[in-house]
């Protein structure tokens, strides 16, 4: 379909929570998913939510599979999830480095629930539950704070870990870049 602009953040949009979706398998709806998927595709990215590219809709989109940018990462299976509801199975949280699309070139260490639970729709109405832990689980947490309003900068607890890629990675600029 379309790679879309991705919005940065300091645009009033991105912290504004999304609306919920109210009809499924509809030609706008597939357009959005088609238009996301290859935004976040053309970025490299392991993950995209609908505020990202102007659109205030409870929409995310990720999959994490052979990227550059995340060599070590476990698989995360590529995934429509449409008003999504996080439930934490377990208080264990791990820090781990994060970068945005919306953020590019920088990156923070963000703590994240180690074990979540995940429901909602994909992009037909069917209903999706799925547990999810490590990478999976971050990569679900961001995406979906994106439709909150939250930039992981907001989640960061030591802004002395937060800075340009280029100056925290220098030996791994050539792979990584933004979410």
């Amino acid at each position: 379909m379309a790679v879309r602009r991705v919005l940065k953040m300091g645009e009033p949009c991105l912290l504004e929570a999304a609306e919920p979706v109210t009809e499924f398998d509809t030609p706008a709806l597939h357009t959005l998913i088609e238009d996301m998927r290859d935004t976040m595709h053309a970025q490299h990215g392991a993950g995209l939510a609908a505020p990202q590219i102007g659109t205030g809709l409870q929409v995310v989109i990720f999959s994490v599979a052979n990227n550059p940018r995340y060599p070590d990462a476990e698989p995360v299976p590529e995934t429509v999830l449409i008003n999504p509801v996080l439930t934490v199975l377990a208080q264990e949280q791990e820090d781990g480095w994060e970068g945005c699309l919306s953020i590019p070139g920088m990156r923070g260490l963000v703590p994240r629930y180690t074990h979540l639970r995940y429901r909602g729709y994909d992009q037909y109405g069917r209903q999706l539950d799925r547990v999810a832990a490590g990478f999976h689980a971050r990569v679900v947490q961001h995406e979906v704070d994106h439709l909150l309003g939250v930039l992981y900068p907001m989640r960061i607890r030591d802004l002395r870990y937060f800075g340009y890629t280029e100056v925290l990675f220098p030996h791994l600029q050539a792979t990584m870049s933004d979410d």
